[in-house]
């Protein structure tokens, strides 16, 4: 079956640079969307720890760990609900309304509207993902040779989002308040749905101005810092060329007001009124499942699982009952629970349909879901970087561009200085200076004095204290945007090098692929595990590490990412396409809730700290380096194992035999 956009293509639409003007509208749609998300992603975490609902480490990522997985599952459902009642334009509305609404309320300070907000993005994103990148392709004839090269270009704008969100929504957010943070992402969010529904006049002013004024804001609002320099001038200069390029393509023409359109032509009223039925319904449901049902257990989450069930299994395991603790006391969670039956009877049926396929299409399946299994341990180490490795930036790397050290001279006087990560593990007088105490100043001073000073009576151990201002103190949430940053450097670059190989015949295998990127994924954790091998005397690690092993995780990404997508487009049967797509989502789904169960041990608790206490530096940085460096180890043997099915799943993928052309049905 055709999707709608396909048979609505218009091959005479204007064009730039050999692509539909509508492209460039959505662009800057997409890019707006992902910045809020991002931007709410880079201060969930920080958000729950040190705001007023003050979690645990434990709680807080339990928590972030069912939303970004439930954010995953629901687009298999509006993506399905966009074919078959609402079109995807008018979904992309839908979702783009709700998903403002949840930053919105996420500024309010009640528990209740906290995880109400976590369920509208839930399900606006639902709305929104899918159908959006389903109206990117529908601009191209069938067969177009200039698809792919739409979506890289697409997939460009998704990072620019992903990298402005942490510069802005993290830095603002940590350095004047939660709220201004939550706030930029809402806007964010209702421009991109203004880019998408106005006028194309408007949306030109719109992407102008929005553009003008991120770049304004990136110079302008950020740290003293070389890094954070950098940083943000890179992006600022991809936002404005983005801006102009985009503005010179729709004064050639917009989106074509057919482009999402619902195939069936008109919505049917009573299709669209039972759909909002449905939402209103969803996200009270959904408010439970994220919450662990605490909004209704007097603040306490549901346990499934009788302690002594847990211990019983927990023993059984011998050395690894934490672990096994750990696991089973999280996924017996309402939404572990939730995605667990749902992933076992998916991945039951497509095993079940798959031994009923003839040989090269069983084979092909059975490629897709090993590889897909692959995918999911990829993703539950990957995405640490909204967990434990936001925390391990914020209470073990050195962040701050220090202006001068403590000398002797100074032991027994009473000085002034702006509070900084420089004086973490540090003693003031009788009182050790803790992250606690650090975030509890800079609550009381809020944004009406961000560079306020303490008196600080310096004593014998403080000599060699580093002080500096708060301008030279990278946001934590910055380093979410290395990622993004680094796709935008090498992502057309890992396009050209396969398209070379490709024309050489030495393009390596999927299986291969997923190896490489698994490979350099321990590699990056290894990077990680080692510079916390070498912190100082304080318990500090040198930033480099950290930037290393992010750029590691980029690359890694690109060797399985993008061939994730395409290796289920080839080797899937086309009978059984959308659900083993909507099955690879969920997998990814699952991952996101692993990776939450993984940083479980990287908590304040397991760290020297109690469950509501941020321990100091040196008594933390052992906790986060040894799980970094067991990561490390199970991403590496991973790599070995794919690598060493590599032959047998090549041969499987039967790449003599002809593609399956046959219509897919759903």
């Amino acid at each position: 079956m055709s999707t709608s956009g396909e048979s609505a293509a218009d091959t005479g639409s204007p064009q730039l640079l050999g692509h539909p003007t509508g492209l460039f509208n959505l662009f800057f749609a997409e890019m707006w969307e992902r910045f809020s998300y991002y931007g709410m992603r880079a201060l969930l975490v920080f958000y729950m720890i040190k705001g007023f609902l003050g979690f645990g480490d434990g709680q807080a990522y339990t928590v972030y760990g069912a939303y970004t997985a439930l954010v995953y599952m629901t687009p298999f459902f509006g993506g399905l609900l966009a074919d078959r009642v609402l079109g995807q334009r008018l979904a992309v509305v839908i979702g783009g309304i709700l998903m403002a609404a949840g930053h919105l309320i996420m500024g309010v300070e009640n528990e209740l509207a906290f995880y109400v907000a976590l369920s509208l993005l839930i399900v606006g994103n639902g709305f929104f993902k899918p159908n959006i990148s389903t109206i990117v392709g529908s601009l191209y004839p069938p067969g177009s040779p200039r698809r792919d090269g739409g979506f890289t270009i697409f997939y460009m704008g998704v990072n620019l989002g992903a990298a402005m969100s942490p510069l802005l929504c993290g830095y603002i957010g940590e350095s004047y308040g939660w709220h201004y943070g939550f706030g930029l992402a809402t806007i964010g969010m209702m421009i991109g749905l203004a880019v998408f529904v106005m006028p194309n006049t408007v949306t030109q002013g719109l992407i102008g101005a929005g553009a003008l004024g991120a770049v304004y804001a990136l110079l302008v609002y950020r740290s003293d810092n070389s890094v954070a320099i950098a940083m943000n001038c890179f992006v600022a200069i991809c936002l404005a060329t983005a801006g102009v390029i985009s503005i010179m393509a729709l004064a050639r023409g917009g989106l074509p007001e057919s482009a999402g359109k619902f195939r069936g032509g008109t919505v049917n009223p009573s299709h669209l009124a039972n759909v909002l039925v449905g939402t209103a319904i969803a996200i009270p449901l959904l408010t439970l499942f994220v919450s662990g049902f605490s909004v209704v257990n007097d603040g306490e989450p549901v346990k499934l699982l009788s302690e002594g069930t847990v211990a019983n299994v927990s023993k059984a395991a011998g050395p690894l009952q934490g672990i096994a603790e750990i696991f089973l006391a999280e996924i017996a969670k309402p939404a572990g629970l939730l995605l667990t039956v749902t992933g076992l009877l998916a991945f039951g049926y497509l095993i079940w349909k798959a031994l009923a396929l003839d040989l090269v299409a069983r084979h092909r399946m059975f490629v897709v879901l090993i590889l897909t299994f692959f995918s999911m341990l990829f993703w539950a180490f990957f995405e640490q970087a909204g967990t434990s490795l936001n925390n391990f930036a914020d209470r073990n790397v050195d962040r701050v561009g220090e202006e001068r050290v403590v000398t002797a001279e100074e032991v027994g006087q009473t000085i002034s200085l702006q509070p900084t990560q420089e004086q973490l593990g540090y003693s003031n007088g009788e009182t050790m200076f803790t992250m606690d105490q650090l975030n509890e100043l800079r609550k009381a001073a809020g944004a009406e004095d961000p560079n306020f000073e303490i008196e600080w009576t310096v004593a014998e151990d403080n000599v060699g204290m580093g002080i500096a201002s708060r301008e030279t103190e990278l946001a934590a949430s910055t380093f979410q945007a290395i990622n993004a940053i680094c796709i935008l450097i090498f992502g057309l670059v890992f396009t050209a090098l396969w398209s070379w190989l490709g024309a050489r015949g030495l393009d390596p295998s999927p299986a291969i692929k997923f190896s490489l990127g698994l490979a350099q994924l321990g590699l990056g954790f290894a990077a990680f595990w080692y510079g916390a091998t070498l912190h100082d005397e304080r318990g500090m690690v040198s930033v480099s590490w950290l930037v290393l092993g992010y750029v590691l995780h980029t690359t890694g990404e690109l060797c399985l990412s993008p061939v994730g997508l395409s290796m289920i487009a080839r080797l899937a049967p086309k009978v059984l396409v959308s659900t083993v797509m909507g099955a690879w989502f969920l997998a990814t789904a699952f991952s996101q809730y692993l990776a939450a169960i993984i940083s479980q041990f990287t908590g304040a608790e397991h760290g020297g700290g109690e469950e509501t206490g941020i321990p100091i530096p040196i008594e933390s940085v052992e906790t986060f380096g040894g799980v970094f460096g067991q990561i490390a180890v199970a991403a590496l043997l991973s790599a070995g194992v794919c690598l060493a099915l590599s032959p047998i799943l090549g041969k499987w993928t039967h790449p003599e035999a002809p593609e399956d052309t046959s219509d897919a049905v759903s």
